[in-house]
Parts: C-alpha cells; sequence; structure tokens
C-alpha cells in the first residue's frame, strides 16, 4: 500500500515537474528584449559625486546662496565629514525633517556638486551639498543576521536549508521572472511556470523528499491553480490598470508598452505563495500527527479531526493576510481616509482596488487548498500507514510504523 501511494503520488507530480522545467526553459529570457537601459538613478552628472559621510553636527541656518533677509531662506544643515576630509555642509528637505529628522553620527549619502564649475564653467548659486538618502547597511545587516539565528536557533537545520532555499526562490524571482516579463513573456504563464518551480524547490528543499511534503506540495500546487484562475478573472472584471503607482509611466516606457494589468496578474499569484505553503505543510503535518496518535482511526474521522485544525487555521490566516496588505498600504488608506468618501466607494478605487482583489484572490485559493490538502494527506497517510491492533500477538510490533516524514 506504501508503494501504491508513492507511485501515484510520483504519477502526479514527476509529470508536473517535467512540465514545469520544459515550460521554464520554453520561457527562459534571452536577454534581447530591446528595452532601454534606466540607467543607475542613483549616479551623478559629470562633475558631480555621491559621497558618504557621518554626521557630525546639525543646525538650522540661512541656505547657501540665499540673499540675507529672505523669509523662505532657512534650512535645515547637515554638516558632515568624510574620513580625512573637511566638514561640508549639506542641506536636508523638509520632508526628511519632518519625517525623521537627520541627527549627529547618521550615516548618509548627498550629491556633492562642488565639482560642476569645473565641467560646465559656470559656478552654482544653490547649494552645493544636497542630502540624499540614509545609508542602512548596518541596521538591516544586523535584522538579517538576527532573522537568521532565530530560525536556525528554533528550527535547526530544517530552518537553515529554508533559508537557503528562500534565497533560491528569489534567485528564481531575479533571474526569470522578471526578465521574462520584461521581455514581454505571457504574465500568467510566467508566474504560474515561476511559481511551481518556487515551490517545488523550496518544499522539497526545507522539508526533505517524503509523501508529507510531496502532499502538501500538491495541495499548494492546486491552490496555485485556483488563484491563477481567479487572478485572471479579477483583473479584467475589476479592470484593474496598474496605472495607480508613481513608476507606472516610467516603467512603460522602459518595457516598451508592457502590460501593466499583466504585471498586476503576476504579483497577484506570487504574493500568495508564502501564506499558500504555510497552510498546506502545516495541514499535511497535521494530517500525519493526528494519525500518529490514533492509528485505527477510520478516514471519516481523521479528515474531520484535520478539518478542526484547518479552520482554526483559515480563520488566523485570513486575518494574516488581511493585516499585511494593510500595513503595507497604510500610507494610501490615510490618504484615501482624508478625501472622506463612501467606505464603498474608497475600497473600490483605483488606489486600493488591487490590495482589496489581492486579499481576496489569495484568502479564497489557501482556503480551498486546506481541504484538498487535507483529504489527500488522509488518503496518503492512510495507505503508507500499518494499523495497529489490540488482537495481535505480543510477539508482534505494536508500534505504528513513521510514514515517510
Amino acid at each position: 500500500m506504501r508503494r501504491r501511494a508513492v507511485v501515484l503520488l510520483s504519477w502526479i507530480l514527476v509529470p508536473l515537474a517535467l512540465l514545469t522545467i520544459v515550460a521554464m526553459t520554453l520561457l527562459w529570457p534571452a536577454g534581447n528584449s530591446g528595452a532601454p537601459a534606466a540607467g543607475n538613478p542613483y549616479s551623478a552628472a559629470p562633475g558631480a559625486s555621491i559621497d558618504t559621510g557621518t554626521v557630525q553636527r546639525t543646525a538650522t541656518e540661512t541656505c547657501p546662496g540665499a540673499s540675507v533677509g529672505d523669509p523662505g531662506a532657512s534650512c535645515f544643515i547637515a554638516y558632515t565629514a568624510v574620513e580625512g576630509l573637511a566638514e561640508v555642509p549639506v542641506v536636508v528637505s523638509p520632508d526628511v525633517v519632518q519625517a525623521r529628522g537627520v541627527k549627529a553620527g547618521d550615516r548618509i549619502n548627498y550629491l556633492n556638486l562642488s565639482g560642476l564649475a569645473a565641467v560646465t564653467g559656470t559656478q552654482n548659486s544653490g547649494p552645493q551639498y544636497v542630502f540624499m538618502d540614509f545609508v542602512r547597511t548596518l541596521p538591516i545587516g544586523l535584522l538579517a543576521m538576527l532573522y537568521a539565528v532565530v530560525v536556525i536557533a528554533v528550527a535547526r537545520w530544517r530552518g537553515l536549508r529554508a533559508i537557503v532555499g528562500l534565497g533560491g526562490a528569489f534567485a528564481v524571482l531575479a533571474w526569470f521572472i522578471l526578465p521574462a516579463l520584461a521581455e514581454g513573456k505571457p504574465p500568467l504563464t510566467v508566474a504560474l511556470v515561476g511559481s511551481s518551480a518556487i515551490m517545488f524547490g523550496v518544499l522539497y528543499f526545507a522539508h526533505g523528499f517524503s509523501a508529507r511534503t510531496s502532499t502538501a506540495l500538491l495541495g499548494t500546487l492546486f491552490g496555485l491553480g485556483v488563484t491563477a484562475g481567479l487572478a485572471a478573472w479579477a483583473v479584467d472584471a475589476a479592470a484593474l490598470t496598474g496605472t495607480s503607482g508613481h513608476n507606472s509611466y516610467q516603467l512603460l516606457n522602459l518595457t516598451q508598452g508592457m502590460s501593466l494589468s499583466g504585471m498586476i496578474l503576476c504579483g497577484l499569484i506570487i504574493s500568495g505563495l508564502g501564506v499558500l505553503n504555510d497552510v498546506t505543510i502545516t495541514q499535511s503535518s497535521a494530517v500525519w500527527e493526528l494519525y500518529e496518535l490514533a492509528p485505527d482511526t477510520s478516514a471519516r474521522e481523521l479528515f474531520t479531526s484535520a478539518m478542526r485544525i484547518g479552520r482554526d487555521h483559515i480563520a488566523s490566516t485570513v486575518y494574516t493576510i488581511a493585516f499585511a496588505y494593510a500595513g503595507s498600504a497604510l500610507p494610501v488608506l490615510l490618504m484615501v481616509s482624508l478625501y472622506e468618501q463612501p467606505l464603498l466607494k474608497a475600497l473600490t478605487s483605483a488606489e486600493l482596488a488591487e490590495e482589496v482583489v489581492r486579499i481576496l484572490v489569495g484568502s479564497i485559493g489557501l482556503v480551498l487548498a486546506i481541504p484538498v490538502t487535507t483529504a489527500v494527506a488522509v488518503a496518503v497517510v492512510k495507505s503508507t500507514g500499518r494499523k495497529t491492533s489490540a488482537a495481535m500477538p505480543s510477539a508482534e510490533p505494536s508500534a505504528v510504523e513513521q510514514s515517510v516524514s
């Protein structure tokens, strides 16, 4: 029976894996999209440079180059020093001052315009040094290290494999999905193929090759298909154009008219991968653990017990998705609330419609994946497990043989 279950899973998953590999090969970006290079937005013009320094002190003073007595001539100046050089007065914009401010000890990037005169032959009458951004390498690096330490300390080798698998997932995103979209490949196909490749790699790498993992993968691919179908319909039915963002028109120019609605479609599919993977692997593990505690439980009772866990998971995960997207869209929510629009009109506006559709599509896909994953897991575990019986002779082993876990 165990062999039959493994063969059945193989007959389903192996063709899907081969289909994913073939489709990925056919869709692999050729690197000749013909799109103009955007260049580095942080590069400077000839004669100018972008320097990094440490703020020594701050002050509110007359703006460099401003006339005395001008009422609008007050500027926030961050006196910044590059190692081995004298301090320079960096002008900080009012929005940065209001949002967070610049303090002594901060590492910042600033635009150095002092060399423009040698190139253009004219002296710049405005500020010579202008704030660009904060240097965030150290705090983000510390957070990443803390995250890795916590995950590995709690989940051990499985946590380490999960982190490595996450790196592989981002590699697929960076080297396949994004370049393929830039070359004008079909967004729905690219998203499905790329997401399937990510799930095959991440699940098996993090959780090992087992019937339990294969069951979760099957449920994940089912949920992925449902999400893709709903996303394809919703993007068209809800007329999601993707033009509400401030980078939309620049993206259109750089990709020679790529469909922004196709970008939304691809994003809807990819955004639900993490939560979908979470619910399916958890539900599959729940079925295995319930069976090992009571191997004589009937398939119907096992399914019912596992679905009780699944319903709790559904409720908590729906909140997780909603609040995660609400948090990421908080500035937009605040702006919409200030417009004093009716709630229904605000939720269906161009600014929020994409987030609302993302929540609904992702939630439907994961909710439907839970009963399917549970049913498959019950069928597999009943086939691969060995029942105990009180009537068995004492010489016979009575412990449940752990199914491929």
